[in-house]
């Protein structure tokens, strides 16, 4: 039977970095981690007139679980992380605006005549049994329920050559990519920069518009089931997905269309070592059947995914059918629990 371990950091173990940390779980490949995370904010923005400004203290913002050191995981291995189940831990989410973060505000590094967003919290109803979440506008009467689609802002593994980085900033190991992509059911593969690897996961969301827009998505704690494995060798250069029906590849950098770009030529390379497909061969398949959903648009760099349907792959597989593998063990946990 597959090993089951928990992790539960207390709120003095939550992280907001990646890289230069000692692991808080230790676990063989293959191994089940069931991992409680908490909102972006530390669960201190509550109610309309929790200000983040006022209730939170920075850089302690975007607080992750982990790391989890994998054994056997060496510098140029790649991290597999299955996410089997991500379920909210409470009956609530925060959402906010910042009066210097987000898309179409003045920021710090696109500086604005104008005057910046208002600072504002909504607060979500969730319903997990029923799969909604509650909008209710601040400043009318206007409310409807949108459908519950959790995932993790915030995964990655060390950054290479002892880097640490806020969690805040997505890049080449992860970190805050904000894709929707992200949800249970997918296959997450990482470089492996440290011995260990060293995993992290933490800013849940309810659900998000790509992009994330206002700078904030529907912010809420999270219970999550991941299995992590272990494939030696084959470290791609940026995070890579994989569904059931997709391979996916990620880009983090600014400006946005250097994202896309990063994450479009990690896609033809991957399509192309599959397929058996020469460059310009594979960057024409890519381009004809490809898709091309944002992650974000609001962190210190933007994130970029790119998509290939796996119906065109016939019989080629991913790191040897390791998302199909991990989707089983997942499932049989499911029914076992």
């Amino acid at each position: 039977m597959t090993e089951v371990r928990r992790l539960a950091p207390t709120p003095e173990q939550y992280s907001f970095a990646f890289g230069g940390r000692e692991p808080l779980l230790t676990v063989a490949p293959g191994t089940i981690v069931e991992v409680t995370t908490e909102d972006c904010f530390g669960g201190l923005v509550r109610g309309h007139d929790d200000l983040p400004s006022q209730v939170c203290t920075f850089p302690y913002l975007n607080p992750v679980s982990g790391p989890i050191a994998v054994e056997g995981a060496e510098v140029g291995d790649t991290l597999a992380v299955h996410f089997v189940e991500i379920v909210p831990r409470r009956d609530w989410a925060v959402s906010t605006t910042f009066p210097h973060f987000g898309a179409l505000t003045t920021t710090h590094e696109t500086a604005m005549l104008h005057p910046a967003l208002e600072e504002r919290v909504w607060v979500y109803e969730l319903d997990v049994a029923a799969g909604t979440c509650r909008f209710t506008a601040r400043r009318s009467d206007f409310s409807v329920e949108l459908p519950l689609d959790p995932m993790h802002g915030t995964v990655g593994v060390a950054p290479a050559a002892g880097e640490v980085l806020m969690s805040i900033t997505p890049a080449a190991h992860g970190g805050n990519m904000d894709t929707p992509e992200l949800r249970a059911g997918v296959t997450a593969y990482f470089p492996v920069n440290v011995p260990g690897g060293m995993l992290s996961i933490g800013d849940g969301h309810a659900r998000q518009g790509e992009g994330e827009v206002c700078g904030t998505a529907v912010e809420a704690a999270m219970d999550t089931v991941v299995v992590v494995d272990l494939v030696k060798g084959g470290a791609p250069s940026s995070p890579r997905l994989e569904s059931d029906d997709f391979l996916m590849t990620t880009g983090s950098t600014r400006p946005l269309e250097d994202a896309y770009r990063m994450s479009q030529l990690d896609l033809v390379g991957w399509t192309g070592s599959l397929l058996g497909l020469d460059d310009l061969d594979a960057l024409q398949l890519v381009s004809q059947a490809g898709l091309a959903p944002v992650g974000n648009v609001v962190d210190t760099s933007y994130t970029m995914v790119s998509k290939l349907p796996k119906a065109l792959l016939g019989a080629a597989t991913a790191y040897d059918g390791t998302h199909d593998r991990l989707r089983r063990i997942g499932a049989e946990h499911l029914r076992r629990r």
